[in-house]
């Protein structure tokens, strides 16, 4: 008898703790829940403000679909030639432009942001509304200061800007929505053009020499290798003396391309893609001591003048040189034996291009041509392309 009671008391005794644990547990939840909740709700109008600078890209959902959220607010007022293309701040206020501030006034704001970083390009007016048509995110419209503050961030990073500008073309990622200084853009499949993801702790242990060697193991069959090559090609007409003027690649690596299960090539990040004439402005009359101090992200190179100890504001390689450089290896590893010379020396002489050749332009669009060319022939009938 006196053991079931002892049972029952400890039986009772448990139950109460387990019930006291419980209750404290729902408590702490609901506490933090709430915390997380004032903290977040002050930032409704801008989605999540100044928090963003934690996240820099994540998978996400927008209307149903899968799409890569970035969040990657840095100002680009200056630029520091180092390996940051937008130099990150520790903040970028949502203070433009402000409460009161007339529809005519923010596109005058626009337009002149666009003619900084554009020049006297194409129909900047026409873009201004482009602009006002993508800031309109709730399709209701009307531009709210809301929207407006959160386009005109936005703006500042020429990602963004070249998703807007380019948002018809195959190879651009489509921007998908945004909402404060998160934007949200198609996603790719494949988010690099060959190469194998290992895990960090394994990468340091593997030289860069093999590391190289293995990546170019990891690809798709030429013919595929080939069509996503042509993509690149195709995408560097896009970004050559378009409607707003020249952009340049200021980052052309594998990790930056990507491609879609139909092996169409998608640019993953476009970051360090900047307008020309922007470039040149902020390059020249910058101080050195040789060419390695007038270097850009990691690919636009200018000349370190030694008479003046000057930057000059002419990139010595253009996009299409870069591109066929980082396709070398690619194309000629498994390429078929018919076209293997006439591809290599098409490519070295893609390489050789230089901005400051006689005829550059014409040189350029025949080498792009005949390269596209080169290539379309040989997949044209493949079931494997």
């Amino acid at each position: 008898m006196n053991d079931c009671y002892l049972l029952f008391c400890s039986q009772a005794r448990f139950s109460y703790v387990r019930m006291k644990y419980l209750f404290f547990s729902w408590l702490a939840v609901f506490v933090g829940s709430w915390i997380i909740y004032v903290q977040y709700s002050t930032y409704t109008e801008l989605c999540r403000g100044k928090d963003c600078k934690k996240i820099i890209m994540y998978l996400g959902i927008w209307g149903n679909l899968p799409g890569v959220v970035k969040c990657q607010m840095e100002q680009a007022l200056h630029l520091d030639f180092g390996t940051e293309l937008e130099p990150r701040k520790e903040i970028v206020l949502f203070d433009k432009p402000t409460r009161g501030t007339t529809v005519q006034k923010f596109k005058e704001m626009v337009y002149s942001l666009f003619k900084a970083k554009l020049g006297d390009q194409g129909n900047l007016s026409e873009l201004v509304n482009l602009i006002l048509t993508v800031a309109d995110g709730d399709k209701d419209g009307q531009v709210s200061l809301g929207e407006a503050k959160s386009a005109w961030a936005l703006l500042q990073l020429n990602e963004f800007l070249l998703m807007v500008i380019l948002q018809d073309k195959e190879h651009t990622p489509k921007l998908m929505g945004f909402c404060g200084d998160l934007y949200v853009m198609e996603s790719v499949e494949y988010t690099s053009l060959y190469g194998i993801s290992l895990p960090w702790v394994i990468e340091l242990f593997i030289p860069s020499g093999f590391r190289r060697s293995m990546d170019q193991l990891f690809t798709p069959s030429w013919p595929r290798k080939a069509k996503i090559a042509i993509g690149l090609l195709e995408f560097v007409e896009d970004v050559f003396h378009g409607p707003y003027g020249n952009f340049l690649m200021c980052d052309i690596s594998a990790k930056n391309l990507g491609y879609n299960d139909k092996y169409d090539l998608k640019m993953v990040d476009m970051r360090k893609i900047v307008p020309e004439t922007n470039l040149k402005e902020i390059i020249k009359d910058r101080h050195c001591e040789s060419d390695l101090d007038c270097v850009y992200g990691t690919d636009c190179r200018t000349s370190c003048d030694q008479s003046t100890m000057k930057c000059t504001s002419e990139v010595i390689q253009p996009n299409l040189a870069k591109a066929c450089q980082l396709l070398k290896d690619y194309l000629l590893r498994g390429a078929p034996s018919e076209i293997r010379e006439e591809l290599e020396k098409q490519l070295y002489s893609c390489i050789a291009l230089k901005v400051t050749a006689n005829q550059m332009e014409m040189e350029h669009s025949l080498i792009l041509n005949n390269l596209k060319t080169l290539l379309w022939k040989k997949i044209s009938y493949t079931n494997d392309s």
